[in-house]
């Protein structure tokens, strides 16, 4: 097996059920992964949205998860010392998907990256910034995506 990322709430590239967007109860879905690279040290999530009418648009960002979990909980808070960072709705934490109505659908993408090391970032960070220092050092990375219209 690969590194990869699943939810079971809804399969790569399908529609992101309500629930999880800012339509709807605007709770994180269920993450979990598998097959971790070897020296995994700490994990690192963002969502993002490529389709925003101003580029892309961070939802969320999470860094410094611990190796030990095997994924995130629906309504996902930080665990074992991981951090939340600054969404561009600037709120801590994660924001659903809400498009703009009428202009079709938008493409979400979680990104998970392996770390050999966790992230040194200050506390205000936000989500660009943890994909921005994850993305070079990272021992591979999974995506799940999803799409949402309005």
């Amino acid at each position: 097996m690969q590194f990869a990322l699943e939810s079971p709430a809804f399969p790569d590239g399908g529609e992101i059920p309500k629930r999880f967007t800012g339509d709807g109860a605007d709770v994180s879905p269920y993450l979990r992964w598998i097959d971790l690279p070897e020296g995994t040290q700490a994990l690192a999530v963002v969502l993002k949205d490529p389709d925003a009418p101003s580029g892309p648009c961070y939802h969320w960002g999470a860094w410094n998860i611990p190796p030990v979990a095997r994924g995130l909980p629906e309504g996902h808070h930080p665990v074992g010392g991981g951090r939340e960072a600054l969404n561009d709705f600037h709120r801590r934490g994660y924001a659903g998907p809400r498009p703009p109505r009428g202009r079709g659908p938008h493409r979400y993408r979680f990104r998970l990256f392996a770390l050999p090391r966790p992230l040194d970032l200050p506390e205000d960070a936000d989500a660009r910034a943890v994909e921005l220092a994850a993305e070079p050092q990272a021992l591979a990375v999974a995506e799940l995506s999803g799409v949402y219209e309005r």
